[in-house]
């Protein structure tokens, strides 16, 4: 089978801070990932108005909601290092485009893919442009009806994209087990004919790298220092031992699926001879 693409989803685990951002970087490179993503948003456009003067209790005191987004934004200059760090490990990176100026803002970077959060798969305007955009698009799909994925999958199409993966995903952090539902990437498959992957949010690694069985063939999983952090995901997403154990599960399971033809191996003929005489 082809490769599986990992994906270690740093997302805003990061909290604003450089030297987080890069150990991050260099857990994902040492366990064998293949790419980091990030989250891009312009506050001012993302935050609801009603949400903006809303005070929050945050590691650095008390501020409104809106100082909040900004403080752990990253700009020109951390993307800048970013670009300069990942090259320097040997590892891709990208990030979720979440309003029309972020994307415009990714693209002046040489990103292998453009991923679309789940929260974005119903914004036409920003699909449509993320999938004109000549990059390789992923896209998230949970909390989403299969009508609804129907139609962002036309806009894709429509948009003059081919390249694309979706991948099935639940959007509760952490995610339970009874809800992953990891037949949906079956599901995803003989409904589009695309590229299909999954986005884990649950605690366990194994229901992760079941799906790679399930037929997906790329992977995002949430990654964090410590899950005790400061932050809304790092609760639900993989502590450095766990990521290096999710991505060796993946490359095994890889290795141990074959390619369906039954055979006696090059092992085998030794114990036949010995057990069969023949």
């Amino acid at each position: 089978m082809n490769k599986t693409y990992i994906i270690a989803e740093i997302g805003i685990n990061h909290n604003g801070d450089m030297t987080i951002t890069k150990k991050l970087i260099d857990i994902a490179a040492v366990a064998g990932c293949d790419a980091v993503k990030f989250q891009k948003r312009n506050p001012d456009v993302c935050v609801p108005e009603h949400q903006k003067q809303v005070l929050r209790d945050t590691p650095w005191g008390w501020m409104t909601y809106l100082d909040y987004k900004y403080r752990v934004e990253f700009g020109k200059e951390e993307y800048d290092e970013i670009d300069r760090y990942c090259k320097e490990k040997g590892i891709a990176w990208s990030a979720s485009p979440w309003d029309m100026d972020s994307l415009k803002f990714l693209l002046n970077y040489e990103i292998p893919f453009i991923k679309i959060p789940s929260a974005m798969l119903t914004n036409e305007e920003l699909m449509r442009a993320c999938a004109s955009s000549g990059k390789q698009l992923i896209a998230s799909t949970g909390m989403s009806t299969i009508e609804e994925v129907d139609e962002a999958v036309r806009w894709i199409k429509d948009s003059g994209c081919s390249d694309f993966a979706l991948l099935h995903c639940n959007s509760t952090y952490p995610a339970p087990l009874e809800d992953l539902n990891l037949k949906s990437i079956q599901t995803l498959r003989a409904r589009y004919g695309c590229r299909v992957g999954y986005s884990g949010h649950e605690f366990r690694l194994g229901t992760t790298v079941a799906s790679v069985y399930l037929g997906a063939s790329v992977i995002e999983r949430h990654i964090t220092l410590d899950r005790t952090m400061w932050g809304t995901d790092q609760l639900s997403s993989v502590e450095p031992q766990g990521l290096i154990k999710l991505v060796k599960g993946i490359r095994e399971l890889e290795i141990a699926l074959g390619d369906g033809e039954k055979r006696v191996t090059q092992t085998e003929l030794p114990v036949r001879r010995k057990l069969r005489g023949y």
